[in-house]
């Protein structure tokens, strides 16, 4: 059994290397928010346990053994997402720190009756892909809205950073996962794209916004 701390530093140290070979102490402590000095003691009893590896100036990395545990972690705080939102009727900008807490409860198997419960989902709410219990993920072809041309039919898919200002922003503007569109024009000044839903509706989106936007070509 691994403590939460220990949890928290394994999953934070898996997001980072998604964006690069390694985690340093620095970028884990300002995603924990916590000081760097906990982190490298943190580190250090991590490593002790097989989980990670680190080496000064070169970051951590998760060993095999570490990369499961933060699979784990990541499948049951999706899952905990998708249950949150479908069956008891939470917005999708409002679950991710409730799912934080849920996902250190450790009964695999409360986690299996969960998944299976939901009919085993690929994606959560944010269209994020949910590992199996083998901490396998599903594979779909994406493109970030900023990409897709004029004339495009598309599909939301997914939001790339889930972060809370996002969704609220998406909300206002009636923009959601499945939502169906063809790209009407892009504006070259700021990036920004022009969306017209089958039943008429237009959205205009920032350049800023289209980049965390990850679309399905229809």
């Amino acid at each position: 059994m691994l403590t939460r701390s220990e949890e928290d530093h394994i999953k934070a140290i898996h997001g980072l290397q998604q964006v690069g070979t390694s985690a340093f102490t620095k970028d884990i402590a300002e995603r924990l928010h916590t000081k760097a000095s906990s982190v490298t003691d943190m580190l250090k009893k991590l490593a002790e346990k097989g989980l990670v590896k680190h080496a000064p100036y070169y970051g951590a990395t998760l060993t095999p053994k570490g990369r499961r545990q933060a699979l784990m972690l990541v499948r049951k705080h999706r899952l905990w997402e998708t249950f949150l939102v479908q069956r008891l009727g939470f917005g999708w900008d409002e679950v991710h720190e409730v799912a934080e807490q849920l996902e250190h409860v450790g009964s695999e198997k409360l986690v299996e009756r969960l998944d299976e419960y939901l009919g085993r989902p690929a994606f959560d709410p944010h269209g994020d892909p949910i590992p199996d219990a083998q901490g396998r993920f599903p594979e779909r072809l994406t493109l970030p809205l900023v990409d897709c041309a004029v004339g495009e039919r598309i599909r939301l898919v997914a939001v790339k950073d889930p972060s809370d200002s996002l969704l609220h922003l998406l909300n206002e503007k009636g923009i959601g996962i499945g939502l169906e569109a063809e790209v009407r024009a892009r504006q070259d000044f700021d990036g920004s794209v022009e969306l017209r839903t089958k039943q008429g509706p237009v959205h205009v989106v920032s350049g800023r916004v289209a980049e965390h936007l990850l679309m399905e070509r229809r």
